[in-house]
C-alpha cells in the first residue's frame, strides 16, 4: 500500500505523489517566539515531526521547513512591557524553544527561516500580488500606507476553510484605524507606528503582516508549489486561506498539494484556554511528566482527532515508555549473558514480518499512528514472550528484534534508544555501578552493596538478581 493523506482542500484521502519525484516539499508552520509554547503547539510539533521521519524512512528527500514568526503585535506589545526590543525577545524564545522542542525529541528543521530575515522577498510577493491587481493601498491611520490583499478580487477564496464570502463575512469585522474595502481584506503590509520595528518599502517604512511571512518563506526555500503544508486545524481559517490566496495570487500555480490540519488538544475535557485557568507550556508539561510520555501521549491518537491532555492518559503513557525502554534494557543484557544455543529464530522472524506490515500499513493509511503504537507494543510483546521462554537465543533473534526496535524509535521517536548519546551513557554508568555492587557482595561488604541499590533505586532503577546475573530495569514511570 502506497502512503495516502487526507487533503483537508479536497476533504478526501489522496495517494501522495510529490512534486518531483523522490523529495518532498514540507512546510510546517512553526511558533510565534514571544513566550513558551504551550502544550497545544506541542502536538503539531510531534506529529508532523513524526511524518517527516516516516517520509524519510520511506526513502524521500525531505525538505522541512518550519519558521519563527518573530514579529507580530504580541511580540511588540511583550518588548515593550520588558523595556527590550523585538529582536531580544525572540532570540531569547528562540532559544527557549529550541529547548522544550530538543527535549521532546523534535528534530530540527532542514531550515528554520525567521520572518525579519526575508523583508526584501516580503517586499517581492507584495509586490507582484499589487501587479496581478489583487491587493491596494490605503492611507493608515498615523501615516504611511498600509497594503491590504483584496478576497474579492480571488474568486476562490474560502476553498481551503469550504466557506463563501458571505459566510466568512458574518464573523469579520474592520479594527479601528484600518481603511479596509471589505471586511475580510487582510494587511499585507503595515505603516509605521510609534515604538514598532519597521523597515523601508516601496510603500514607506513598516512591516510584514502575518500571513504573507509564510508565503515568501516557504516559496523561498520550497518552490512555487509545494507538496505538504501542516498546522494546527486552528490555523485553516484565517492563516492558511489567506496563504492561499495570497501566494496563488503572485504566481498563478496551485501553492499546496497536500493540507494537513492535526485536531485540538483539549485539557480535562474542555479547549486549553488562559481564562479557564487550564492553559500549560509545554515547558511545564515535560517538568511534569517524562518528554516520552508526552510524545507517547500525542501519537496515542490519530493526528486529525481531538485529544484530551489529562493526568490518566499520560500516566499511561508513562508506563507505556518504561515498558519500552525496559524491553530495549532486557535485549542489551540478553545478548550479553544469554547469546548462543540452537533455538530456531525463524518462528520469531516471521511473527515479526507481519507486524511490520501492519505497521507500514497503518502509517501508510493517512499516517495513523495510534495504530502503528499498537504494533510497537505488540512487538514487545513478542520480544518479552522469547526472552521468558528462552534460556538461549542466537544472534539471529538479537539482530532481528534490536533492528525492530531501532526502526520504531528511529520513526516515532518514544523509546529514546541512545538518543544524543544520553541513552548510552546513562546505561553504562548503571552496568558500571552494577559490577561495582557485585565485586562489593563478593567482598561481603553490603553496606556498600545495598547503598548501590538504594541509590539506583532513588533514581528509577530496579534491580533484579538473577541467574544470568544482575538485570536492570526502570520504574513505572522513570
Amino acid at each position: 500500500m502506497s502512503l495516502t493523506l487526507y487533503n483537508d482542500l479536497s476533504r478526501e484521502k489522496e495517494k501522495f505523489v510529490p512534486v518531483r519525484e523522490g523529495r518532498v516539499s514540507f512546510y510546517s508552520c512553526g511558533p510565534t517566539v514571544y513566550d513558551y509554547f504551550h502544550i497545544g503547539n506541542a502536538r503539531p510539533f510531534i506529529v508532523f515531526d513524526v511524518l517527516r521521519r516516516y517520509m524519510e524512512h520511506i526513502g524521500y528527500e525531505v525538505t522541512f521547513v518550519q519558521n519563527f514568526t518573530d514579529i507580530d503585535d504580541k511580540m511588540i506589545n511583550r518588548a515593550n512591557a520588558e523595556g527590550i526590543t523585538v529582536a531580544q525577545l525572540a532570540e531569547r524564545f528562540i532559544e527557549e524553544y529550541r529547548r522544550d522542542a530538543d527535549a521532546l525529541g523534535i528534530r530540527r528543521p532542514t531550515v528554520a527561516p525567521r520572518a525579519t530575515e526575508h523583508i526584501p522577498e516580503i517586499v517581492a510577493v507584495i509586490e507582484k500580488i499589487i501587479e496581478k491587481g489583487h491587493a491596494y493601498e490605503a492611507e493608515a491611520a498615523g501615516g504611511g500606507r498600509d497594503v491590504y490583499f483584496d478576497v474579492r478580487s480571488y474568486a476562490p477564496y474560502g476553498k481551503l476553510s469550504k466557506q463563501s464570502l458571505d459566510e466568512l463575512e458574518a464573523g469579520a469585522r474592520v479594527e479601528p484605524g484600518e481603511a479596509k474595502r471589505h471586511p475580510l481584506d487582510f494587511a499585507l503590509w503595515k505603516a509605521e507606528k510609534p515604538g514598532e520595528p519597521s523597515w523601508d518599502s516601496p510603500w514607506g517604512k513598516g512591516r510584514p503582516g502575518w500571513h504573507i511571512e509564510c508565503s515568501a518563506m516557504s516559496s523561498k526555500y520550497l518552490g512555487e508549489t509545494i507538496d505538504i503544508h501542516s498546522g494546527g486545524a486552528d490555523l485553516i481559517f484565517p492563516h492558511h486561506e489567506n496563504e492561499v490566496a495570497q501566494t496563488e495570487a503572485a504566481t498563478g500555480k496551485p501553492f499546496v498539494n497536500f493540507w494537513l490540519h492535526n485536531g485540538f488538544l483539549l485539557i480535562d475535557r474542555e479547549k486549553m484556554s488562559k481564562s479557564l485557568g487550564n492553559f500549560m507550556t509545554a515547558r511545564a508539561a515535560r517538568e511534569k511528566y517524562p518528554p516520552l510520555a508526552i510524545r507517547l501521549f500525542m501519537l496515542s491518537a490519530h493526528y486529525r482527532s481531538p485529544i484530551n491532555f489529562a493526568p490518566d492518559g499520560l500516566e499511561q503513557a508513562a508506563g507505556g515508555v518504561t515498558r519500552l525502554r525496559n524491553c530495549w534494557a532486557d535485549l542489551t543484557h540478553a545478548r550479553e549473558k544469554r547469546l548462543g544455543g540452537s533455538v530456531d529464530a525463524a518462528p520469531f522472524a516471521a511473527s515479526l514480518k507481519d507486524l511490520d506490515a501492519r505497521f507500514y500499513e497503518a502509517m501508510n493509511d493517512d499516517f495513523n499512528t495510534a495504530a502503528a503504537t499498537g504494533v510497537l507494543f505488540e512487538t514487545v510483546k513478542l520480544i518479552n514472550t522469547w526472552l521468558k521462554e528462552h534460556d538461549t537465543l542466537p544472534a539471529a533473534f538479537f539482530d532481528a528484534a534490536e533492528a525492530a526496535m531501532r526502526k520504531f524509535d528511529d520513526i516515532l521517536g518514544v523509546i529514546g534508544i541512545g538518543a544524543a548519546g544520553e541513552e548510552d551513557a546513562q546505561a553504562a554508568e548503571i552496568e558500571r555501578l552494577i559490577e561495582e555492587r557485585d565485586a562489593a557482595r563478593g567482598a561481603k561488604n553490603f553496606a556498600r552493596s545495598d547503598e548501590i541499590r538504594n541509590d539506583l533505586l532513588a533514581r528509577g532503577i530496579v534491580l533484579e538478581d538473577t541467574s544470568h546475573g544482575t538485570k536492570w530495569k526502570r520504574k513505572l514511570g522513570a
